[in-house]
């Protein structure tokens, strides 16, 4: 991709966080506070390789210590401090949490297949649905657009922040966001023309 920036565009790069620790494998976790597994730490190098060339006025990330140890590798050598915002935490999978797949269908079977169904519309038991994650990521993509008018910034978050705010940016219905891939340490980039957005990059494997 060529890095340059077209005068006047607002440039918000997305970056999933890397790996986490193995033993999430096959659970849920969204509020769950883990670190990044040894291969995740790989992987958020090769991004920050990846953004070596762009100029950044600001870097954000989820306050997950798996986006916030991603986002260190991004800030090495560039000066810059992690800015944290709550807004962009993923979702939050409540009773869910923790629990492998098969737990939280044995545990939940009516949550669990309507889940399964309608993952954009479900409520998780004493957590959060998509819809109120979705209103949380959009207002806080808003502020920062305005914050950062007619400048370059990251924000290094999750796989579900990422498809919200690439999903609002493509006018793609709710019930279609998981069409979107987003790999670990996926690195994605969003140009605005006043509000108008044009998806630049989407899904960039590092």
């Amino acid at each position: 991709m060529d890095w340059r920036m077209p005068s006047g565009v607002t440039r918000m790069i997305l970056v999933r966080h890397g790996r986490p620790s193995e033993e999430m494998k096959g659970r849920c976790y969204g509020r769950l506070d883990v670190g990044l597994a040894p291969e995740g730490y790989v992987q958020a190098e090769r991004a920050a390789r990846l953004l070596a060339q762009v100029e950044l006025q600001a870097l954000y990330s989820s306050p997950r210590l798996r986006a916030l140890d991603t986002a260190r590798r991004l800030a090495a050598d560039r000066g810059l401090d992690i800015r944290v915002e709550e807004a962009f935490r993923e979702i939050d999978f409540g009773l869910f949490e923790g629990l492998t797949y098969e737990e939280a269908e044995r545990r939940f079977p009516d949550v669990y297949a309507e889940w399964m169904e309608h993952p954009a519309r479900v409520r998780f038991p004493e957590g959060e649905t998509f819809s109120e994650m979705r209103e949380r990521v959009r207002i806080g993509g808003r502020a920062l657009r305005a914050r950062h008018a007619g400048q370059c910034f990251a924000l290094v978050s999750h796989g579900g922040v990422n498809r919200t705010l690439l999903a609002e940016s493509l006018g793609m219905a709710d019930q279609h966001l998981f069409r979107l891939d987003q790999v670990h340490a996926s690195v994605n980039v969003i140009d605005f023309y006043g509000e108008e957005p044009v998806v630049k990059l989407m899904n960039a494997e590092p």
